[in-house]
């Protein structure tokens, strides 16, 4: 029986197919774990209370969600959109009266993949 896994799910009579399959994307659970803290450049943080354990866990999950979306919409690893958005920066300087606004010029591909994220075309 080496090699045999058991299932208990809540879905009625679930082919093998199904199972297979469902089995078969646990890869990508466990791939948004692995890269979370290190992509993201999250530090570890210790918790001892439940709320700021509850709090920290939402703030991952939100993270995650929000990853997802970047590489969805524009096809590109969080890796990837993370270091290409890093170097690109505004600023507001207001003198007196006057207020001047700097930035980098942002190049077409990112330019794009930001349309994309906010579900342009």
């Amino acid at each position: 029986m080496a090699g045999w896994k058991a299932y208990a799910t809540n879905i009625g009579s679930p082919t093998a197919e199904f199972v297979i399959g469902t089995y078969r994307n646990l890869w990508k659970i466990e791939q948004s774990f692995r890269m979370s803290k290190h992509d993201l450049a999250a530090r570890p943080i210790y918790h001892r209370l439940r709320d700021s354990i509850e709090a920290h866990l939402s703030i991952v999950f939100a993270a995650l969600a929000i990853t997802r979306v970047i590489e969805t919409r524009t096809g590109w690893s969080i890796r990837k959109f993370v270091t290409t958005t890093r170097r690109y920066r505004a600023i507001t300087i207001t003198a007196g009266e006057h207020t001047i606004n700097a930035a980098d010029p942002i190049p077409a591909d990112l330019q794009a993949a930001i349309t994309a994220i906010r579900g342009g075309h």
